[in-house]
């Protein structure tokens, strides 16, 4: 680029970034760091360590968001300086345009985060994988999304717990369900939500023949205790067992595995992978809270996709996503018409750009 480019280039750049700024609201999230902040210098503030966590996590998210924008403008400001004093240097130049293709770079990714605008993306998440039709193929299928989920929890920097699986007679799992500890967890995840499909060379045919698999996954945000969902003690039955999956010591040798069944709305919610019979109780309570907020809100329907999606069997015909191994390689997003022939990345947790696909056409 000529000086006067780079120059030219720079400017809009500081222009789209000083616009989405305003788009962050930063004086109503200053506000809200004041507020928690408030609340987190009271005495009995870790009282409630459920509700105490979550407080932190927003403050922690809402602080790291504004340094963000803050840090951005004032590189770009600063580049923008130097170039209208880089002159004819050449090589000053060029390291000037390197370091705006790097910041351009910065505000495509941070943009997307401003697409995160539901009631509840910046919790996080719960996320159940279960097998449709297919038998041991659906069920090596869980196995695979579950693998390529973890990864992309992974490729975030995102804590993952295990709170039930139920493997499969052959292979991969019946069921498995996991919570997700990050930034806007829910927000990024939320695209996942739906049946997935995959076509492929069966491993478990001798004959070698084309199968077709189908596994829904079931993506919920993580509700604190003080969520306006009431849950009556009387209405719950709670039973313990043996655990069967891994757990450390006490796993088959107590009873630390625990299911709740909720008689009103006939939810049931297990727990089995946590050390201790009340651990593996309040992570089935966190679960259950949130099974019932998705219930409720399937009854608005302006919030039933934001929130859950619509529940659809999985089978044929219903799928958001299609995995296509053979006899070509492609993935496909139903809703955003979004695809990749990079089949292997996307199974190996590489759903970035599914994502923003997602959230830009949730956003209309």
């Amino acid at each position: 680029m000529t000086p006067k480019e780079l120059t030219t280039a720079l400017e809009a750049l500081q222009k789209e970034v000083r616009e989405n700024r305003v788009l962050v609201h930063q004086d109503e999230k200053e506000r809200e760091i004041a507020e928690l902040e408030q609340h987190m210098r009271k005495s009995d503030f870790w009282k409630n360590n459920e509700r105490a966590q979550s407080v932190s996590q927003r403050h922690a998210h809402l602080r790291a968001e504004l340094s963000l924008w803050e840090t951005l403008e004032k590189e770009v400001n600063d580049l923008l300086a130097l170039a209208h004093e880089a002159g004819d240097d050449a090589a000053l130049a060029s390291d000037i345009e390197k370091q705006t293709a790097e910041l351009r770079a910065r505000f495509a990714r941070m943009s997307v985060t401003l697409l995160l605008n539901g009631s509840h993306d910046e919790r996080n998440a719960i996320i159940a994988i279960h097998a449709g039709a297919g038998g041991t193929e659906a069920q090596d299928w869980v196995g695979m999304l579950y693998r390529m989920l973890m990864r992309y929890c992974e490729r975030r920097g995102w804590k993952t717990t295990v709170a039930d699986e139920h493997e499969g007679a052959e292979a991969g799992y019946k069921s498995v369900m996991f919570e997700v500890q990050g930034a806007s967890a829910y927000g990024y995840v939320k695209s996942e939500n739906g049946v997935h499909r995959l076509v492929r060379i069966s491993p478990f045919d001798a004959e070698k023949m084309r199968h077709t698999s189908f596994a829904m996954v079931e993506v919920l945000p993580e509700l604190d205790d003080a969520a306006d969902i009431k849950i009556d003690e009387k209405d719950l039955q709670i039973d313990t067992f043996r655990s069967g999956g891994k757990g450390g010591q006490n796993v088959n040798k107590v009873e630390t595995a625990v299911r709740i069944t909720h008689a009103p709305s006939g939810i049931v919610v297990s727990c089995q992978t946590q050390r201790s019979q009340l651990q593996n109780r309040e992570s089935a309570m966190k679960i259950l809270r949130a099974k019932l907020y998705a219930a409720e809100q399937e009854k608005k329907a302006k919030e039933k996709a934001e929130v859950r999606g619509e529940f659809q069997s999985a089978e044929w015909g219903s799928q958001i996503r299609s995995y296509v191994l053979h006899p070509y390689q492609m993935v496909k997003d139903h809703r955003t018409d979004y695809e990749t022939q990079d089949t292997a990345g996307v199974l190996d947790g590489d759903l970035d750009a599914f994502t923003e696909a997602y959230l830009r056409w949730k956003r209309g």
